[in-house]
């Protein structure tokens, strides 16, 4: 597997330029940084959430950071939640195990990004495997979150 279906016609008819990149196998989006030799803070990473009422909402931030669900709803007046883990595999039926494209489009997904992304001269999206990475340019990328709500909701990651 390569790049997911969904992935693929979504960015197909919605006319989106990308190139492919291959790495060796990787397991996260640090480690994928590391596998592509790509800055994490130029890797968009999905986190997947929930609210109250049950929609289901994917959250857009840079590789090298973590989610603030409370700044999130602090912003949104929501109450989003982590989706569980066995129920995000069901979403991405055509995604390895935890090689979610970014791209909430292509899903049928509301996408709230991270404002740190929008300012980049390009954006790397994994495809759907753990080996390959779409490099995407700024004016794709904001096609692709076109229809997502924009907020700064990340912060530092402290390893």
């Amino acid at each position: 597997m390569t790049i997911s279906t969904r992935l693929n016609e979504y960015l197909d008819k919605n006319n989106i330029a990308y190139k492919t990149v291959p790495h060796f196998h990787s397991t996260g989006s640090i480690s994928t940084a590391v596998a592509s030799s790509i800055h994490p803070k130029n890797i968009a990473k999905a986190v997947l959430l929930v609210d109250h009422d049950g929609h289901k909402v994917m959250a857009v931030l840079p590789a090298d950071k973590k989610i603030c669900i409370s700044t999130l709803n602090e912003k949104f007046n929501a109450s989003y939640q982590l989706i569980k883990e066995k129920d995000i595999y069901n979403l991405f039926a055509d995604c390895d195990e935890g090689a979610i494209p970014p791209v909430g489009g292509a899903f049928n997904m509301t996408v709230v990004c991270d404002d740190l992304l929008d300012t980049l001269d390009g954006v790397y999206i994994e495809a759907g495997d753990h080996q390959t990475l779409l490099q995407v340019d700024h004016e794709a990328f904001k096609s692709i979150m076109a229809n997502a709500k924009h907020a700064r909701f990340s912060e530092e990651m402290l390893h």
